[in-house]
């Protein structure tokens, strides 16, 4: 079986690093298995570049430009939404000629337009589609927040304040649904929550939905001793440390006000502890929110090598992640693969992972002191057996043999 998956980055993203896992996960099945993508990060064969040409980052800078114009010049929400409104046809290649499955993932930003979806949907060959947001089901919007209007006609988008080129919500949910008539496609959640939602929509009705969860190396991913791990990054091995990963302070998604305020109020409820719990912070947010966190911060740079992001993930006591909206999040999974145990709220495909009290705490959607609590909960408990648990529903549920039979499942039929 020849599978080809396609998506628009090789590893910049969080579905290309579920889709780079996939392929692995995949290949040690026995599959031949090749990646398309339209941004090329390694010298990988199994990795092939559509191309880089002039028009690439063109088509990229064409469609933000016209979303900009279409909402009346106005750039809030500028990356929130996609129209699909020009790509990169990858029908020609020989690798789709060859493949016996061709599987979609995140294939926006210009990669793909609707017209490449559906040549690659009518080309004859089995499609499948995972789901990482919600765009595919969606008019233009990749998470819909409260709104409910993908059920039925997506329209009058909250995103879009402006309608200059008149209803563009409308306008692409309606080119998706003709897209979609005729032919019969698979869409896969990452998670039950993402599914769940996908079937409610009217542009999935007739096709087959199912639920399968990203993959992980859990060879790659494991504990480490945790003192050597923090001398690694020069990290404090008198403290309770917390670990906060961010790039955009700013993407509300992310909640990181919430997290603030669990910080205080943690600090003020329970004094004595706050004075040994120290704030790791990863990507290029720290200095961004130092003055905001009542707590000492370990700034660690962006950490694009695997290995040491095991470390980190290591190093730590908890993992916390205040996200208001998230399908799987990679970084749950890699931080209980190497056993320390994370803290997030019940939403999205959040609760799927974390099993309360047993390998972290669920805490109550946007309840900042249920948040202060689970993290109290989680530095209280014994550490040995949280660390154990959160190994152990990784190898059942995330393992690459786990997920790859999954999708064979789906392949051969």
């Amino acid at each position: 079986m020849r599978v080809l998956i396609i998506n628009t980055s090789e590893r910049v993203g969080g579905a290309a690093i579920a889709a780079n896992r996939l392929m692995e996960a995949l290949k040690k099945n026995g599959v031949k298995v090749k990646m398309l993508v339209r941004d090329k990060q390694t010298d990988r064969l199994t990795v092939l570049p559509v191309g880089h040409n002039w028009t690439q980052p063109f088509k990229f800078l064409w469609e933000r430009w016209c979303i900009f114009v279409a909402n009346c010049f106005s750039r809030k929400n500028l990356f929130l939404v996609d129209i699909a409104n020009t790509g990169t046809d990858v029908t020609q290649f020989t690798e789709f000629q060859r493949a016996d499955v061709i599987h979609l993932h995140w294939v926006n930003q210009g990669f793909l337009s609707l017209s490449n979806i559906d040549k690659i949907i009518h080309s004859g060959k089995p499609v499948v589609i995972t789901m990482h947001d919600q765009w595919y089901f969606t008019g233009i919007c990749h998470y819909s927040g409260d709104c409910q209007k993908y059920k039925e006609l997506c329209q009058q988008c909250e995103l879009m304040k402006g309608t200059l080129f008149g209803d563009l919500a409308k306008q692409v949910f309606l080119k998706k649904e003709k897209m979609y008539s005729n032919v019969r496609l698979t869409f896969v959640g990452c998670s039950q929550w993402m599914a769940n939602l996908a079937k409610s929509s009217k542009l999935t009705q007739g096709h087959k939905v199912v639920s399968i969860p990203n993959a992980i190396n859990t060879d790659r991913f494991c504990p480490q001793d945790k003192m050597e791990a923090r001398k690694v990054f020069k990290l404090p091995t008198d403290k309770r440390l917390l670990l906060f990963g961010c790039q955009r302070i700013t993407d509300e998604r992310k909640g990181f006000h919430y997290l603030v305020e669990a910080l205080q109020l943690l600090k003020q409820q329970h004094p004595d502890l706050a004075k040994g719990i120290e704030i790791v912070v990863v990507g290029g947010a720290a200095e961004n929110v130092r003055h905001q966190v009542p707590f000492n911060i370990l700034p660690i740079n962006y950490v694009s090598d695997p290995l040491k992001m095991v470390q980190l993930y290591n190093a730590v006591d908890l993992y916390v992640t205040p996200s208001l909206q998230d399908n799987l999040p990679n970084t749950i999974m890699e931080s209980m693969a190497c056993g320390t145990p994370c803290v997030g709220f019940k939403v999205g495909g959040i609760p799927e992972m974390i099993d309360h009290k047993e390998n972290g705490y669920v805490a109550a959607y946007k309840d900042a002191q249920d948040f202060a609590d689970g993290i109290l909960w989680t530095l209280a408990s014994d550490q040995e057996k949280l660390s154990r648990q959160a190994r152990n529903k990784v190898m059942v549920t995330y393992s690459e043999n786990a997920v790859a039979s999954k999708y064979l499942d789906v392949y051969e039929n």
